[in-house]
């Protein structure tokens, strides 16, 4: 999970201010992109985990809009919200570093979707956090 702290020093550069503007017109703000990558760390917490553990996983989508707007990230601090992304990074990374070899095979299925291995749930998640910080430094 090395991208994660190049994600992790992008993010410091990110000045409060900018943090309530939309990333685009009619889009999220920087916060709520922001807290949308913590949701999406909280529901691959336990897709990695279950996986690892079990030799597979079966779970459901994860709602962004309902939870983005549960946790109201667009109130929130920009500093607190970076706290947030970091310690959760910092936990995904251990468990992460801890997944045996031969786990990394298992059969993941998320939602509806074609079931994947817990290799790909990791790189695809390590690309989306990178594909949200882009929206987050994208001029506004």
């Amino acid at each position: 999970m090395a991208g994660c702290d190049a994600i992790r020093h992008s993010l410091l550069g990110v000045p409060e201010d900018a943090a309530g503007l939309p990333w685009r017109e009619g889009g999220w703000t920087r916060r709520q992109v922001l807290g949308h990558m913590i949701d999406s760390a909280v529901n691959n917490h336990q897709r990695f985990v279950r996986a690892a553990l079990d030799g597979s996983y079966t779970g459901p989508f994860y709602a962004q809009e309902g939870w983005v707007a549960a946790h109201g990230y667009d109130e929130m601090p920009w500093p607190i919200l970076l706290g947030w992304w970091q310690t959760y990074h910092e936990m995904l990374k251990a468990v992460v570093e801890r997944i045996p070899a031969d786990r990394l095979e298992a059969p993941c299925r998320v939602g509806s979707n074609e079931p994947v291995t817990l290799r790909f749930l990791i790189e695809d998640y390590i690309a989306h956090q990178q594909h949200h910080l882009a929206q987050i430094l994208c001029p506004s």
